[in-house]
C-alpha cells in the first residue's frame, strides 16, 4: 500500500508540475520567457537565441514603438529617434543578380520591406555605376564588382516606395555612400521609383544647428523622404543634401578583403583551383582567410566606433560638439559583422555608446542609431534602445512610454492654464 501511494504522489505531482509549469505558447509567452518557436511569443516578439547573453530560446522584441502614434508627431524631425540599418540592402540569403556568388559581407537579415515594417525608419546603402546602372554594392575601392553586387537599386528604392504609399504618415531617411559618378544617376533612379514626389528639398534643411520643420508638416506636404549623400557636388546637381552639412557622425572605419582577395581569388578559380565560397566567408567571419593553403590575418582597424568610453568623429563629419549641425549619427557594428555577437551589442553594449556619444556631441541625443543585425539582442535590443533615444529626447525619461504620463500632465496643465487666462480676459 505504501509504495503504490508513493507511485500515486508521484503521478499527481508531476501532473501538477506538467499542468502548472510548462513554457508559455499559443502567443502568450512575454519578453524573455522560454519558447520554441516564434508563435509562442506576443505580438511584437519573436523566438530568439543569444547564447552571449542567454541559455535556450527566448522571447525578444522584434519592432520598433512607433513614436509618432505613441505621443504625436507635432515637434521638429530632429528632436525624434530613428532605428538605423547599417548596409539595409547587404541581406544574408539575397540571391545573385549578378551571374556569379558573392564573395561580400552580409550586414542584415531582413528585407527592406521587413525592417520598414519592423519599424526602422532610416536606411544606409552604398549607391555604385555598374553594369551600365545604378546598383548597391557592399565593394570596396569605389568600384563595384560581380562578386560584390547586391541588386540594383531601383528594386530596393521600389520597395520604399510602396512602404511609402502603404503609410502616409511615416517619414523615411535614406543616408548614401556614394560612389555614383554617372550625371543625374541617382536623380533617374529615385523618379524611375516614383520616389520624387515623397522629396524633402534641400531648401528646407536647416543651416546653423536651427531645428528642422515639424514632422506634422513634413507629412502633411507629403514630403516624406529625407535623402543624404556623401558627395557633396550633388547637393548643387541633383539636389541631393550632403550628409556632413546637416549632421554629425562618429567614426566608422570599414575593412573589406584585400585586392587579393576580391581579384586574385576569382584568378584562381578560373584556373581550376577550388574554393568555396560559403567557407570563405565563416573563415573571415573568424577573423582569417585560410583557403589555398594560406593564412591572412584581417587586421580589425574598424574599430574605432565601438571603443568603450571614446566616441571619435568621423573624418569627413566635424566634431560631434558641433551644434551648428542639428542631426546626430552615432554608428555601433563592428568591421566584420558576425552574427553570434551582435546579440550582445545591439542591447547593454549600444546603449553604453550612446550614453558616451551623448557626453561627446555637448550633451544631445543620438537621432540616428545605425546597426548590423538589428533584431538581434538578448531581449529588447535596438528597439528598447530606440524607446530610450526617444524618452530622452521628448521628455528626459529612460523609455518614450514613461512620456505619455507627463504629456497628458503639461497638456493638462496648458489647458487649465488657458482656461485661467480666459476667465481673467473676461
Amino acid at each position: 500500500m505504501g509504495v503504490f501511494t508513493n507511485i500515486l504522489r508521484i503521478a499527481i505531482s508531476a501532473f501538477f508540475i506538467s499542468t502548472f509549469a510548462t513554457a508559455c505558447s499559443n502567443g502568450q509567452c512575454k519578453l524573455l520567457d522560454e519558447c520554441s518557436s516564434d508563435g509562442d511569443c506576443e505580438a511584437g516578439l519573436y523566438c530568439f537565441s543569444c547564447a552571449m547573453e542567454f541559455s535556450g530560446s527566448r522571447c525578444v522584441r522584434s519592432t520598433a514603438t512607433d513614436q509618432f502614434k505613441l505621443l504625436n508627431n507635432s515637434l521638429p524631425y530632429n528632436k525624434y529617434a530613428y532605428l538605423t540599418t547599417h548596409n539595409a540592402f547587404a541581406i544574408d540569403g539575397e540571391p545573385s543578380h549578378a551571374g556569379v556568388p558573392r564573395i561580400t559581407f552580409n550586414n542584415q537579415e531582413d528585407t527592406i520591406t521587413q525592417q520598414l515594417n519592423n519599424g526602422v525608419r532610416a536606411l544606409m546603402l552604398d549607391t555604385y555605376d555598374f553594369e551600365d546602372d545604378i546598383w548597391l554594392c557592399h565593394s570596396a575601392e569605389g568600384k563595384c564588382h560581380h562578386i560584390t553586387a547586391f541588386e540594383p537599386a531601383l528594386d530596393t528604392l521600389k520597395e520604399i516606395e510602396a512602404f511609402l504609399a502603404a503609410n502616409p504618415s511615416e517619414i523615411v531617411t535614406l543616408i548614401l555612400e556614394d560612389y555614383v559618378k554617372t550625371p543625374n544617376g541617382l536623380t533617374n533612379v529615385f523618379t524611375a521609383a516614383g520616389l520624387m514626389k515623397y522629396w524633402f528639398p534641400v531648401s528646407k534643411m536647416p543651416r546653423n544647428g536651427n531645428d528642422w520643420p515639424l514632422v506634422s508638416d513634413m507629412v502633411a506636404n507629403n514630403q516624406r523622404l529625407v535623402v543624404f549623400t556623401s558627395r557633396k557636388s550633388k547637393q548643387q546637381s541633383e539636389g541631393i543634401a550632403y550628409q556632413w552639412d546637416y549632421m554629425v557622425e562618429n567614426q566608422c572605419k570599414k575593412s573589406f578583403l584585400s585586392a587579393f582577395s576580391f581579384y586574385y581569388l576569382p584568378c584562381l578559380k578560373r584556373e581550376g583551383v577550388d574554393f568555396n565560397v560559403q567557407q570563405l566567408y565563416h573563415s573571415v567571419e573568424s577573423r582569417f582567410l585560410s583557403n589555398f593553403h594560406i593564412n591572412i590575418l584581417i587586421f580589425l582597424d574598424g574599430q574605432g566606433g565601438m571603443k568603450e568610453g571614446e566616441c571619435p568623429n568621423r573624418g569627413e563629419s566635424s566634431p560631434l560638439n558641433d551644434k551648428t549641425k542639428s542631426l546626430v549619427l552615432v554608428n555601433y557594428f563592428g568591421t566584420i559583422p558576425i552574427k553570434q555577437v551582435t546579440c550582445e551589442q545591439n542591447s547593454g553594449d549600444l546603449i553604453n555608446m550612446l550614453k558616451t556619444c551623448y557626453a561627446a556631441a555637448g550633451n544631445r541625443w543620438a537621432n540616428f542609431a545605425a546597426v548590423d543585425f538589428y533584431k538581434r539582442s538578448g531581449g529588447g535590443g535596438t528597439f528598447q534602445v530606440v524607446d530610450t533615444l526617444n524618452g530622452e529626447l521628448l521628455c528626459g525619461c529612460d523609455d518614450v512610454h514613461a512620456c505619455v504620463a507627463i504629456w497628458v500632465i503639461r497638456s493638462l496643465q496648458a489647458f487649465i492654464m488657458g482656461m485661467i487666462y480666459s476667465i481673467h480676459q473676461d
